[in-house]
């Protein structure tokens, strides 16, 4: 009998790349056995962790982790590329984890990254995790590009922001796949068409809890951690008027990756569907709230748990395929 091979693809979404850890718990604890593990961004970090059997190490990290902690592993500069170097905490990764090498670990696994001069899709299937990790993580205008087997790699995200089809190139049967952006906009293409218009989005907007100027400033958290340092940033004033706050440039960006990543996954997904498809609500998470991990967790964990039955007998539909057919049902009466 030929087992399945259930591969693992964890999505892009920088600090919602934390519920990919609830995740993993959840398919521990319904008894589903992953074999392969492809990430693409923070999906490489989480899944390099769990192939190296480290996934109780970086939970803990993640669950302790404060904004402030985060804010003191961030090394800014702006001569490298990017607002941060990077280098900091990968570094203070490998120092906490331990050195790690790809093709030793524990599960098969893989990351995807974006070469910065072709735009050439780069599959990372062998060198240092938190080397592979780090050239997969790299977002444009905010982290630095990596330098890596003599390419200048950038965020995977850019290309390939759930790993489908790299769990599928290293002979996954089973794919379970996990975007984490899928709640973060509502889009017009999404709306009715009586729905697209101002009027209609601003009733949309007016009912929900948070006034603009809140949702801005949740958006844009980052911004709020840069503006404590004053060697680099002046701090932020606030308008005393009731007008709403233009996004600042930390807010642009992420936004704009946000809508860049589910374009390119809807057109990914489209011609490379996963066998499962998790999409935890992750919408009301920063792209940078790093500090929100055991919020992350707790809902990658509750929306894979939701999906146990679908789960469980996809396998068990496609173990039964592979052996030929289910058994009939025996007829005796005892």
């Amino acid at each position: 009998m030929k087992k399945i091979k259930v591969g693992l693809a964890l999505g892009s979404g920088a600090a919602r790349g934390w519920a990919h850890i609830g995740v993993i718990r959840a398919l521990e604890d319904m008894g589903v056995e992953v074999e392969i593990v492809t990430g693409t961004s923070i999906g490489s970090l989480v899944g390099g962790a769990y192939a190296a059997g480290k996934l109780d190490d970086l939970e803990s990290w993640v669950k302790d982790m404060d904004r402030w902690q985060v804010f003191n592993l961030l090394d800014f500069g702006l001569t490298n590329g990017g607002v941060i170097s990077g280098e900091k905490v990968f570094k203070f990764a490998r120092e906490k984890f331990g050195k790690l090498k790809v093709e030793e670990l524990e599960r098969r696994f893989a990351a995807v990254a974006t070469d910065l001069y072709t735009g050439r899709e780069i599959w990372l299937k062998d060198g240092d995790v938190f080397e592979v990790a780090r050239a997969s993580c790299a977002m444009p205008g905010l982290l630095s590009p990596k330098a890596y087997d003599g390419r200048w790699l950038v965020d995977g995200a850019l290309v390939n922001p759930v790993p489908v089809s790299l769990a599928r190139a290293l002979e996954a049967d089973f794919v379970i796949a996990v975007h984490l952006n899928s709640q973060v906009h509502v889009n017009d293409d999404d709306l009715p068409a009586e729905d697209q218009n101002p009027s209609t989005l601003a009733e949309l907007e007016s009912r929900q809890d948070k006034t603009p100027r809140e949702r801005s400033s949740n958006q844009n958290v980052f911004q709020g951690f840069l503006s404590r340092s004053q060697d680099y940033f002046e701090q932020v004033k606030e308008k005393l008027s009731r007008e709403p706050t233009s996004p600042g440039v930390f807010g642009v960006m992420a936004g704009s990756i946000d809508i860049m990543q589910e374009r390119i996954t809807k057109a990914r997904m489209a011609g490379d569907p996963p066998d499962i498809l998790l999409q935890p609500k992750l919408g009301d998470i920063g792209l940078l709230e790093f500090e929100q991990g055991s919020h992350a967790i707790k809902i990658g964990y509750e929306t894979t748990m939701r999906m146990k039955k679908l789960i469980l007998d996809d396998l068990q539909h496609l173990q039964e395929r592979r052996n030929g057919g289910p058994k009939p049902k025996s007829n005796k009466k005892n």
